[in-house]
């Protein structure tokens, strides 16, 4: 009960705005199909029948399923109208995946097909009802937890990933421009914009900014130096040789991008404990300070590194599980799965420990100016 005593009547409405443009929200993308220009059809009867065993190219026993589905076309001229379709997927669903009664899927009707008897294939499937729902919780989760910064977090992101959005249909439309150029131009957006609107406009975000923008630039140099040093030997671009453009180049963007985020933590952590030291005892010495930071930077150096290992190599886990599985060598599984990752997550941690510094002597850099002010 104390918790709504303590809720404002603009909290309230917010809240209830919130929660209305939630309920709004996901009912929407339940029955959004008649904005989509691709058939949709919901799966309404689903029959499986397994196959003979069969061997992949590594001579493993895999099994081979038949889905029989029968769909209702719920968008476009054939709206209303069954549709009978077949899904094969194999026990590994590595490519392909079952689906059952309830489904909404993309599929593709034959051009031969009578109006009382349709046919198709499956293209994919519609996924939006779940990616809203776990955006609705997310979103309450920062406004719950983060309150006021909570809610310009949410800000910040979204603005972020129209800039970055923006960014990339450039660079896809105007190849001759250097997507370095580009991505560097963003991450001096992203960092002025998250900073200042989650610590306000104040010299702690100051400090903040410059040690993220120091921290960056100086791990991507260090990152640059060494790949061009060792010729980046142990690099496999296997995964991105597909693409139309330079591979390099786009890696070491993302690079860029990657570093970011860790780095951007690191600088705020130390700006802010080591600003809050300062603002509870104007009068204590640099040393304190010094050594307060030196003690905070090390605690968080550690957890943070970890964090950028994990979050590198948990998208790789299912290729590498399925490598095993298909008896590939250890060693040339983790070389094609893992390189590119390690990669990231190395020059995000040669970032972390670069900024511990920086963002200590730039935080004690401003505190200097403010005692000399006063």
């Amino acid at each position: 009960m104390q918790f709504f005593k303590n809720i404002t009547v603009k909290q309230g409405i917010l809240t209830t705005l919130l929660v209305f443009c939630s309920v709004i929200s996901i009912v929407f993308v339940h029955h959004n199909e008649q904005f989509y220009d691709r058939p949709i059809a919901e799966v309404i009867k689903a029959d499986v029948a397994e196959s003979e065993p069969m061997t992949d190219m590594y001579d493993n026993d895999d099994y081979l399923f038949t889905q029989h589905l029968t769909a209702v076309i719920k968008n476009g001229q054939y709206k209303g109208q069954s549709i009978q379709l077949t899904n094969d997927y194999s026990s590994s669903g590595a490519f392909d995946q079952e689906y059952h009664v309830g489904n909404e899927i993309f599929v593709s009707i034959n051009n031969q097909a009578t109006p009382s008897v349709l046919t198709g294939s499956i293209l994919d499937l519609k996924r939006d009802q779940t990616i809203i729902i776990i955006a609705w919780i997310f979103i309450f989760g920062l406004l719950i937890i983060g309150k006021r910064q909570g809610l310009f977090s949410i800000v910040s992101l979204v603005v972020n990933a129209l800039i970055l959005s923006f960014a990339l249909d450039l660079y896809v439309e105007h190849g001759s421009l250097s997507l370095l150029l580009i991505i560097g131009v963003c991450v001096l957006l992203f960092t002025i914009i998250s900073l200042l609107l989650i610590s306000g406009l104040n010299t702690k975000t100051y400090a903040a900014i410059i040690s993220t923008l120091l921290g960056t630039v100086i791990a991507l140099i260090i990152s640059s130096v060494v790949m061009w040093i060792t010729g980046e030997n142990g690099l496999r671009y296997e995964e991105m040789q597909f693409l139309t453009r330079p591979y390099r180049t786009i890696f070491m963007a993302g690079l860029f991008i990657g570093s970011l985020g860790a780095v951007m933590d690191v600088s705020i952590t130390m700006a802010s404990s080591i600003f809050a030291l300062y603002e509870q005892d104007p009068t204590i010495s640099v040393k304190a300070l010094k050594s307060s930071g030196v003690e905070i930077g090390r605690d968080i150096m550690g957890t943070i590194t970890s964090i950028l290992f994990f979050a590198y190599l948990c998208g790789s886990i299912p290729m590498v599980i399925l490598y095993l599985k298909n008896s590939s060598p250890l060693g040339l599984t983790l070389s094609l799965n893992l390189s590119l990752e390690l990669a990231r997550a190395l020059a995000g941690g040669i970032g972390v420990v670069l900024t511990i510094p920086i963002s200590q002597y730039t935080a004690l850099f401003f505190i200097n100016r403010k005692r000399v002010k006063a």
